[in-house]
């Protein structure tokens, strides 16, 4: 199951800001985040809404997941420039190769 703030996002199709827009509780009941305060213009979801924009979450979830990992795994940019000079100094793909991996192993959905 996606998290609530992700169908919000998708629901109001714009940045939320949380602290103060749109409050979320979660009273570790096991019934999960609910909307506490909602402060925009635009009308408070209803539950069937929110679930309704459950694959699309899901997908956008996904593709966070894969962009943070891959941002982690690319090694920094003053190596990746590193890697470019020797490369266009040696004629090697070494850059090349690396951000190729990267790509390869951690594959968009």
């Amino acid at each position: 199951m996606t998290q609530l703030s992700t169908k919000i996002k998708l629901y109001v199709d714009a940045e939320v800001d949380f602290t103060k827009d749109v409050l979320l509780q979660d009273d570790s009941d096991g019934k999960g985040a609910y909307i506490k305060e909602w402060n925009l213009s635009i009308a408070k979801p209803t539950t069937a809404q929110l679930d309704a924009l459950e694959t699309e979450a899901q997908a956008k979830e996904e593709l966070q997941t894969v962009l943070s990992t891959r941002a982690t795994a690319y090694p920094s940019i003053q190596e990746q420039l590193d890697m470019q000079y020797w490369d266009s100094v040696n004629g090697t793909t070494t850059w090349k190769d690396a951000v190729a991996k990267v790509k390869a192993d951690n594959p968009k959905p």
